[in-house]
């Protein structure tokens, strides 16, 4: 198989049908020298996102950004209140008491974005599923793997 199209058919089905029309036309990608598998995708050396050997997809807030675009993205994305934003962008993991509103197709262990005001300032592995989020006012939702503040915006 192509590897541009392992790549979009990877985006549709972990982020919805159609998400794919937003990656990129020119990216670069690197490959793991014993297997020959895919590991990062890149755009105008900007980090786009790294395949998991599970399949999945370690997206960066540079492409998390790209794709809120789509409609059905958003169905995978978190939006926290003021309070926990500057924590967040350090950071620190989401509790489910600072989430504002939460996407109805999150999963546990999922890749999730999270957003302040419309703009994504981290992304992290749920830890609870959407429904779950809602219900809960305490406990960790998201772990934090890359913020803005963190580090530069790579995984």
């Amino acid at each position: 198989m192509d590897n541009i199209l392992k790549i979009q058919h990877t985006l549709d089905a972990l982020f919805g049908a159609g998400t794919s029309r937003l990656l990129p036309r020119d990216i670069e990608m690197t490959f793991s020298r014993k297997n020959k598998r895919i590991r990062t995708v890149s755009h105008k050396g900007k980090l786009l996102c790294t395949l998991r050997i599970d399949g999945s997809l370690a997206i960066s807030i540079f492409f998390a950004q790209i794709l809120l675009r789509s409609k059905r993205f958003h169905e995978k994305c978190v939006e926290i209140n003021a309070d926990a934003a500057p924590f967040v962008e350090q950071g620190r993991s989401v509790f489910c008491k600072h989430v504002i509103s939460c996407g109805k197709n999150i999963r546990i262990s999922d890749d999730v974005p999270v957003l302040f005001e419309g703009a994504v300032i981290a992304v992290g592995k749920a830890v609870l599923s959407s429904e779950m989020i809602s219900d809960f006012n305490r406990g960790v939702a998201i772990k934090v793997r890359d913020s803005l503040k963190s580090r530069s915006g790579s995984i």
